[in-house]
């Protein structure tokens, strides 16, 4: 989940500063600040900041907990033989 919203909370901010820059076209205008899809991007940029804030700790978390778990089991797997049959 905090890869999703990781994901999500940058996508709404980049909408957001592609908007700016002037790169949105609508009817051949370019939609700039004060445009309805500007207001609407401003409203995701609002809800997509807390989403990165918030899921970077989590995700950073997760790949301690990978790493720790592979480091304290990866030499009893390879003790035990158990994943010789995948090895080629």
């Amino acid at each position: 989940m905090a890869i999703s919203f990781s994901n999500t909370g940058g996508a709404w901010d980049n909408a957001k500063k592609y908007i700016e820059a002037g790169n949105l076209l609508v009817d051949g205008e370019p939609q700039l600040k004060k445009s309805e899809a500007h207001k609407n991007a401003v409203i995701g940029d609002t809800v997509g900041d807390p989403m990165k804030d918030t899921s970077g700790p989590s995700i950073n978390i997760l790949i301690k907990l990978m790493a720790i778990t592979s480091l304290v089991f990866g030499h009893a797997f390879a003790k035990s033989g158990v994943l010789l049959p995948y090895i080629k």
